[in-house]
């Protein structure tokens, strides 16, 4: 199977443990215009060795008949060995910046994000997987990433090179090998074009909906965006954390987000009343991760 091509040019990012608000006012900040766009330079992300040659084709045939707890495991185990095809290692940039109506300052941003969903398999053979958002945490936390809010998939989907049709399936949702049949699916559309990929899965997200949602042990999920860039799934926490299907993804995003010219972690980005708004639109942002 072909595979996606990100740039060969590399950019060694350095991280802040602390961050100094200096040029941050209290006053209450109104957004008044947001960018969205792209560049060539790409982040090559630290992945253990490989020491899994399990193809995407090979995955799938023997996940065939698990369930998600099996399926969770197995994935687990092949992505912390390293077994992702290189395209994937290769983050590119998402540019946002946010404007203080009162005193006009502009305040710019970037993150990194995986150009594709979650993967499994050679550069050869390789196929999109999909996992609970715990088993996904635990992917992130291992490779120093997080996952998106429901504005950074807006603003990824905007940024997207190549953006595709989604294509809905109705009947054994939950099914493996409807995981597999979809991925295939995606890469008819997809017909070997390369780049920042959007609009073939929903996105499981961080939300703050989750905490304020009365059930317990739910998953957010978000997006699906039609060619006329409306999503097909709004935000949503109406599954239990153990749901998932072939149409909810996984897209990882480097942890330190680069704020003017200094390197933040996510956290204390979506702490701070201010600068949350680089990355997320709701009234409250203050769930961060999934418990594993």
């Amino acid at each position: 199977m072909n595979r996606p091509s990100t740039s060969t040019s590399t950019l060694t990012l350095t991280s802040t443990s602390t961050f100094t608000l200096a040029f941050i006012l209290t006053s209450t900040f109104t957004i008044t215009s947001i960018f969205f766009f792209s560049c060539g330079t790409s982040k090559k992300m630290r992945w253990p060795e490989r020491t899994s040659s399990l193809t995407g084709n090979e995955f799938y045939h023997q996940a065939f008949a698990m369930k998600w707890k099996g399926r969770d495991s197995f994935a687990i185990k092949e992505l912390l060995s390293g077994n992702v095809p290189s395209f994937l290692k290769k983050f590119v940039p998402v540019h946002v910046s946010v404007t203080d109506s009162s005193t006009g300052k502009e305040i710019s941003a970037t993150y990194y994000v995986s150009p594709d969903y979650l993967s499994i398999g050679t550069d050869d053979d390789w196929a999109r997987i999909n996992i609970t958002p715990n088993a996904a945490q635990k992917v992130a936390d291992s490779f120093n990433c997080f996952l998106p809010t429901r504005k950074m998939v807006d603003d990824i989907y905007r940024s997207a090179k190549l953006k595709l049709e989604p294509v809905p399936l109705y009947a054994f949702r939950d099914s493996t090998p409807i995981m597999w049949h979809h991925h295939l699916i995606i890469e008819g559309q997809r017909r070997n074009r390369r780049g920042l990929i959007a609009g073939i899965q929903k996105d499981v997200v961080i939300s703050g909906m989750i905490p304020r949602d009365p059930r317990p042990d739910r998953v957010a999920i978000y997006g699906w965006h039609k060619l006329d860039g409306k999503p097909i799934q709004p935000l949503y926490t109406g599954h239990i954390n153990w749901w998932v299907d072939y149409s909810q993804g996984i897209r990882l995003i480097y942890r330190k987000i680069k704020v003017g010219s200094k390197w933040i972690d996510y956290t204390d980005v979506l702490k701070d009343r201010v600068l949350q708004k680089l990355l997320c639109d709701e009234v409250y942002c203050d769930f961060y991760r999934y418990e594993y």
